[in-house]
């Protein structure tokens, strides 16, 4: 047998998974609480000890590979010119990075910004700013607020390539690390956010792994550890365009209820196809993801339940405000506890589909009603994902779930947002086995069986 052995340390659980290469299947999967305040080598041999234990037999794998996104992921910061324009192109190349942007600045920084940002500790920064040729003035201006901020971060200058050399070394002569690659935004409304994307990638590896305690479980590893973010991202990429020798199964959308964060992630263009509609702002990529931090089941479960209020919360999960609070305080205390009894597993089912609805809102491009000389007209902001042909759901609260196709189903159209572009008609798909991130880091080396394992193992809802 030909073994592979993939290892997502999670925020909350570190996951193990083995598949068989040559019968394209997944053998065994376990995990078990991250240990990021001790060891998280220490939560992996757990993992891997209940792995080998579930199978029967050790473990000897032709080649090992991880992702992580241990201690809250890879935190990032990005800066741009306008808005909707340079400083949204930031965003989305480090989204798609697989990180999580705290926060978007536009236009000159001010000094409140700038206190801000010491108080953020960004792993990367990622400055922009400026279509290549054009404004020079805010980048530099900006170069010079992030040498001065005390906090060493290394920075991504991914703005106008006329003023790009001169960032940089701004930057570095305030000590501070600059990678310089191509303008995530060189052309007014056009998007180059890939050169930027990997300049992430390869600052996390050199940077970032050994900050967070990972070097021994990486010395470990056949491959690069990269985020678990953009280990998702490849493989659903990969389903939905497929290989040379496989067809993949078209447009998509996923979403990963975690812990801390829920993300979510589309592959389709996105383009317009409400009668009349017009785009409005930036075009998105047509491999999009985004990050809702506000949204984790465990470390944000009170935000979650404040987006309704406590008390119809509690009617809708079937619960009383009483066993409510009981389980906030037990989450609040061990954020890595399953659920205990009914009610808890009651107010996880109801957590889950507040995550799902209103992250997947936010993902989702939105129309808006505006009025013309010429009449009513509709302007598109973000991507249209109506005609979505798959909802994928993953993540411990929807995998474990007993009802996963109630969480599902809140990500999909709903006739009280008849504005919010979410699919309307796509089938449902359950990442059963917590499969994604591992065949996004198989996809790096075998595509084609890596596109096979999903179609294999992926449930039809």
């Amino acid at each position: 047998m030909s073994y592979a052995l993939f290892t997502d340390i999670g925020s909350t659980f570190t996951k193990v998974t083995a598949a068989d290469l040559k019968e394209r299947r997944i053998v065994g999967r376990a995990m078990s609480p991250t240990t990021i305040f001790d060891d998280v080598n220490i939560g992996f041999q757990k993992a891997l000890a209940a792995l080998e234990s579930q199978i029967g037999y050790k473990i000897e794998p032709e080649y090992r590979l991880a992702c992580s996104s241990a201690a809250g992921g890879l935190k990032m910061v990005a800066c741009g010119l306008v808005p909707d324009l340079t400083s949204e192109a930031a965003r989305l190349a480090s989204l798609s990075a697989g990180a999580k942007v705290l926060k978007a600045y536009a236009y000159k920084m001010t000094e409140t910004e700038a206190q801000e940002l010491k108080r953020l500790q960004p792993d990367i920064v990622m400055l922009s700013g400026g279509t290549d040729g054009g404004n020079s003035e805010v980048m530099l201006h900006n170069a010079k607020m992030l040498a001065d901020c005390p906090v060493k971060f290394p920075v991504i200058v991914a703005g106008n390539k006329s003023a790009a050399g001169e960032a940089a070394r701004v930057i570095e002569a305030a000590g501070k690390e600059a990678t310089v690659c191509p303008n995530v935004m060189p052309e007014f409304g056009k998007l180059n956010i890939e050169p930027a994307r990997e300049a992430v990638r390869r600052v996390f590896l050199e940077r970032i792994v050994d900050a967070k305690g990972l070097r021994e479980l990486a010395a470990q590893m056949d491959g690069d550890v990269i985020p678990t973010p953009a280990a998702v991202l490849d493989a659903i990429t990969l389903l939905s365009r497929g290989t040379r020798e496989e067809a993949g199964i078209g447009s998509l959308m996923a979403f990963d209820i975690g812990g801390a964060t829920t993300d979510v992630y589309s592959v389709t263009e996105g383009c317009p196809v409400y009668p009349g509609a017009m785009l409005k702002g930036l075009p998105h990529p047509a491999a999009k993801r985004s990050v809702e931090g506000d949204l984790g089941m465990r470390w944000n479960a009170r935000t979650i339940v404040a987006l309704q209020g406590a008390e119809l919360f509690a009617q809708n999960a079937g619960v009383t405000e009483e066993e409510l609070a009981q389980a906030l305080d037990v989450f609040d205390k061990t954020p890595d506890i399953l659920p205990q009894n009914q009610a808890m597993e009651r107010i996880d089912v109801a957590l889950a589909q507040a995550a799902a609805k209103n992250a997947c809102q936010r993902h989702a491009g939105q129309l808006e009603v505006v009025f013309t000389p010429l009449g009513e007209r509709y302007m598109q902001s973000g991507k249209d994902l109506s005609d979505v042909k798959w909802l994928i759901g993953t993540g411990g609260p929807v995998i474990t779930s007993k009802n996963p196709a109630a969480i599902l189903a809140e990500a999909g159209y709903s006739d009280q947002e008849p504005l919010s572009l979410r699919p309307r008609k796509a089938k449902s798909l359950l990442d059963a086995k917590y499969i994604l991130s591992a065949m996004g880091l198989l996809s790096q080396r075998e595509p084609d069986i890596a596109l096979k394992i999903m179609k294999n193992e992926l449930t039809e809802l």
